[in-house]
């Protein structure tokens, strides 16, 4: 890389590369950590798979931090490629998008690192009953999924902005800010559903993995492998 700046392919593929961190990170973290540890409404065996595991629900800890980070980054390229379409609409998809993961996710984290202090049971802790300490940590672990859900409204609106920029973007091909708007939808969709008409949370919870898999996976990919599409003119004849 030459010169004072970088060129739009070279932060691309950076974002790209990003992008697959937080795929990677918070896929582990919610898919494999907290997903094979905490057991939906059983407070003991929840505390008995995390006191058993303590290392692996650590690290899930660690990769969702790492995911953000590289989330604070990829806010900032992807409205460095995107500001000559819109730098108002950039900056806000940018804004909603620190807002979502890095500031929302982050604090979040707290919850889960709650779960394992209630759990360790030192202190004041100790003042608590073993029973009473895992029903405090499972409900720390439940806050953090709504949590999650919080941030997604967030992240949604992010999807909303950005799937405009990309339509509208000569970097890229229309078909994946066509499927980032759908994931937009998808993030909301899920967190409404889940707040509002709780009935509905299993199809919006669908739809997100659904449209969201599609999306970011697609965007990741593009990213790294492709940077973005040439802007030079084809020759004629």
């Amino acid at each position: 890389m030459s010169g004072a700046e970088a060129s739009p392919r070279a932060l691309a593929r950076a974002a790209g590369w990003l992008y697959l961190v937080i795929i990677v990170g918070a896929g582990f973290a919610e898919g494999f950590a907290r997903g094979t540890l905490v057991v939906p409404g059983d407070a003991a065996a929840t505390a008995g798979n995390i006191l058993a595991a303590e290392g692996l629900f650590r690290a899930g800890l660690a990769a969702d931090l790492v995911a953000f980070l590289a989330d604070a980054a990829v806010a900032v390229l992807l409205y460095v490629l995107l500001r000559p379409v819109s730098a108002t609409v950039s900056l806000l998809a940018a804004a909603f998008r620190l807002v979502a993961h890095p500031a929302i996710g982050g604090l979040n984290l707290l919850n889960h690192y709650a779960a394992l202090a209630l759990l360790d049971g030192s202190g004041s802790l100790s003042a608590f009953e073993p029973a009473q300490r895992e029903a405090l940590a499972l409900l720390a672990l439940e806050a953090h999924g709504q949590g999650y859900l919080i941030a997604g409204a967030f992240f949604g609106v992010h999807l909303a902005l950005l799937g405009w920029l990309l339509l509208r973007s000569e970097l890229f091909p229309r078909a994946l800010g066509m499927l980032v708007a759908v994931a937009a939808v998808g993030y909301l969709t899920e967190t409404f559903t889940y707040f509002v008409a709780p009935a509905w949370a299993p199809f919006g919870t669908t739809l997100v993995v659904v449209t969201a898999s599609a999306a970011e996976l697609s965007l990741c990919l593009y990213l790294i492998v492709k940077g973005v599409r040439t802007t030079e003119p084809q020759a004629v004849g």
